[in-house]
């Protein structure tokens, strides 16, 4: 039986941007509001659809606390964080006090997970610290597809994790995090879009996403591929598992959307039309910064999953310089001015204002 409940408002992440970036040139005219964390690196899981299954992108680590609130000290018109990058955040032993770091700031606080360690321990320290969102990149419908996308045999256990961590919610009346399940959009998977909203309702989870797959466009690895994909390329029986899906979501009550600021999931699959060129509404150099465990400043969280090897779209080191001079820097200004031209940074080619908000 669905457990249900009445979720906190959605927040619509462009509130954070709207007035912020001003005239878009190769300098910024104001400070981010928003920063990408990378807690860590490491995972527990062997994605089929993450490069750092098949190679190691940085060396293994942690984001340190020094580096951590060093980050965030010198960001003063921060009002968003997400505290994920291509690990598994729940691995730090730390990510409460960072939350609660973050939230005595007044700044709105979310992370992705895989849920493989959504225990009760773990959800009352992430409720007590004042989480805002938590969404859990669960990627299929059953035990099978889960440890085909995944690579490993952790589906009940994380389906028993967030059904408890809504049941504790229940119990004591806690309606933050905001819990979210995930799939990302591969041909393997769409047709259990129906059985993934079923099973969203079943656990008590009232919001369900669907993720556009971000793939190399050469020298794909895994399952991010191309052929992978369903952009632009879904056919009409495809099409019908996203219908039912939506559907279904309705009569349960349950909210069904995409990432970035697609309004449906339909249309997070389709190029957008009202640019000539997909990339050019992108905001997130003029209004956000991205540091992974080890310092390094990275233009987005999707770069690592569209271009390999950092090397390509490194923009600073945080632990060598000060934000401020990494903001308006060479590197930034170079891929700035790159973003507004009609020959974008490689990672950038097939992005597009509606997925990558």
């Amino acid at each position: 039986m669905a457990i249900q409940y009445q979720p906190e408002p959605k927040v619509d992440p462009r509130r954070y941007f709207e007035g912020v970036e001003g005239a878009r040139a190769a300098a910024a005219q104001a400070p981010p509001v928003c920063v990408y964390l990378e807690t860590t690196n490491r995972c527990n899981l062997l994605c089929t659809t993450c490069p750092r299954t098949y190679e190691e992108l940085e060396p293994p680590a942690d984001m340190s606390w020094e580096m951590f609130t060093s980050i965030v000290e010198q960001l003063p018109r921060l009002q968003r964080a997400v505290l994920h990058g291509v690990g598994e955040p729940m691995l730090v032993k730390k990510l409460p006090d960072m939350v609660r770091y973050l939230k005595q700031r007044g700044v709105y606080v979310l992370f992705n997970t895989n849920g493989t360690l959504l225990n009760e321990r773990n959800g009352r320290a992430l409720i007590a610290a004042g989480l805002d969102e938590l969404r859990v990149s669960l990627d299929a419908a059953n035990a099978q597809s889960f440890r085909a996308i995944r690579g490993r045999d952790y589906f009940n256990r994380i389906i028993r994790n967030v059904r408890s961590f809504r049941n504790l919610q229940e119990r004591e009346g806690k309606g933050l995090p905001r819990v979210s399940v995930w799939l990302t959009g591969l041909k393997e998977t769409v047709a259990e879009l129906p059985a993934f909203v079923k099973l969203a309702a079943e656990i008590g989870v009232q919001e369900v996403y669907l993720q556009r797959l971000v793939f190399f466009e050469r020298d794909a690895i895994g399952h991010a591929r191309p052929d992978q994909a369903l952009y632009e390329k879904m056919t009409r029986e495809e099409a019908s598992y996203l219908d039912e899906a939506t559907r279904l979501a309705h009569s349960y009550g349950i909210s069904f959307g995409a990432s970035g600021a697609a309004t449906e999931p339909g249309l997070s699959l389709k190029r957008d039309e009202t640019a000539g060129s997909p990339w050019s509404l992108c905001r997130r150099p003029w209004t956000l910064m991205y540091f992974t465990a080890n310092g390094r400043a990275l233009p987005c969280c999707i770069a690592p999953f569209s271009q390999r090897g950092y090397e390509h779209y490194t923009l600073g080191d945080a632990t060598q310089q000060a934000l401020q001079e990494i903001w308006n820097g060479p590197g930034y200004r170079a891929f700035r001015q790159a973003l507004l031209s009609d020959k974008p940074p490689a990672s950038c080619a097939g992005c597009g204002l509606r997925w990558s908000l």
